[in-house]
């Protein structure tokens, strides 16, 4: 990621909380508290983590002032908080406006009642910002979705490989997203989300990868599970898995590793992409959740697969880790080869991996080495990967 450029948060939290008071909750739902601490104060934690972000600015409802006092929060990077509007849209703008005087490069809009954010999510919204103007987090839509009219009957079915849920935090470039709203604030027209106002202002959306454990606060069993969530920590159980894998080299003048093109004089051979890298990773994830191999779920013979990218078998075997609510420690790769060089491209390497598996890319290690001129590798027929996982997972015994 660009260390040179500067990075914002605004928290919208000038919500009233009407459904959750309308529950029987005596706090609007961005200050009930989850194991004793108040779920904004949790989320502000959560960004306070990213040493990435230079400020974070509240958003607060009017009359809410005291309630944000008596979080007790204080960081040289956490703004004061400003009061918002009379709709979501509205109160992003307040904060848009308030952090016009700061001129961040780069904004990320989160809302405050998504506590489980991390550092990975935050890394490849970031990441994607590099390239695009805008970056939005999203998890596939796994139901079945049904068109209804009337509320009554179904009038149709959606095709559900085009859908995703959006999350946030949604990430932008300060200058067009703060025009866009401006803008914005002149339609009739109410927007859902950030994304949705950029889109409108003729912006390109990059997709990220969201989380499942990215959840929203909004109904009582949202509040259940987050408790749920933060009760299991205390009863993980730390997994370990290994992968290897070897390709050979072919004709060609691009090598892929780690999810990284490197120029080379051939290519590895493969059904996908031949990431030997890639591939030893995600069986390593696969061995400690006890899964199989790559083999197993994405198999060479599926001709769907040719030539794909193998950040997807490396996402899926994230999601399989997410699903069962765990979460990744760390990741370790060694790589043999005599040609291409790697060291060069093992920031990028640890980058697209991070972004990848939703982690920090401190968590992410990733070594090169010869083989001496020894044996297959050291006649440059070919390249080895080596890689270990570790992973927490609820305690099931």
């Amino acid at each position: 990621m660009n260390s040179n450029r500067t990075i914002a948060a605004i928290v919208v939290a000038a919500g009233r909380g009407e459904r959750a008071i309308a529950n029987g909750d005596s706090e609007p739902k961005q200050y009930r508290p989850v194991q004793g601490v108040p779920v904004l104060g949790r989320t502000i934690g959560a960004l306070l983590e990213v040493p990435e972000i230079r400020w974070i600015l509240p958003v607060i409802h009017p009359g809410h002032e005291e309630r944000y006092r008596a979080l007790g929060l204080a960081d040289a990077r956490l703004l004061p908080a400003v009061t918002g509007g009379a709709s979501r849209q509205a109160s992003v703008l307040a904060g848009l406006r308030a952090l016009q005087a700061h001129r961040p490069d780069h904004v990320l809009i989160h809302d405050a009642v998504r506590p489980f954010v991390d550092g990975g999510l935050i890394e490849a919204v970031l990441l994607a910002l590099e390239e695009h103007q805008a970056a939005l987090p999203v998890v596939p839509v796994i139901d079945t979705i049904k068109r209804s009219t009337d509320r009554l009957t179904v009038a149709g079915t959606q095709d559900r490989h085009e859908l995703f849920a959006a999350q946030t935090p949604q990430g932008f470039h300060f200058a067009p997203i703060f025009a866009a709203h401006e803008a914005a604030a002149r339609e009739p027209q109410d927007f859902t989300d950030d994304a949705a106002i950029a889109e409108w202002a003729g912006m390109t959306v990059r997709m990220t990868r969201g989380s499942t454990r990215n959840i929203k606060l909004t109904l009582p069993e949202d509040f259940a599970r987050a408790e749920r969530i933060i009760a299991g920590e205390g009863s993980m159980e730390t997994r370990v898995g290994t992968g290897y894998d070897v390709h050979p080299f072919a004709e060609g003048d691009t090598v892929w590793l780690g999810g990284v093109g490197i120029p080379h004089t051939h290519r590895l051979a493969g059904h996908s992409d031949a990431d030997a890298a890639l591939h030893a990773l995600t069986d390593a994830i696969y061995g400690a959740l006890g899964e199989g191999d790559i083999g197993v779920h994405f198999p060479p013979s599926d001709p769907q697969w040719q030539g794909a990218a193998s950040t997807l078998f490396l996402a899926h075997a994230v999601d399989l880790v997410l699903g069962r609510g765990g979460r990744i420690v760390n990741l370790d790769v060694t790589i043999v080869c005599e040609a291409p060089r790697i060291g060069p491209h093992v920031e990028t390497m640890k980058r697209t991996i991070s972004a990848t598996c939703q982690i920090s890319p401190t968590r992410v290690a990733i070594k090169a080495t010869t083989s001496e001129r020894l044996g297959f590798v050291g006649r440059e027929e070919g390249i080895v990967a080596m890689a270990a996982a570790s992973i927490e997972l609820p305690r099931t015994d």
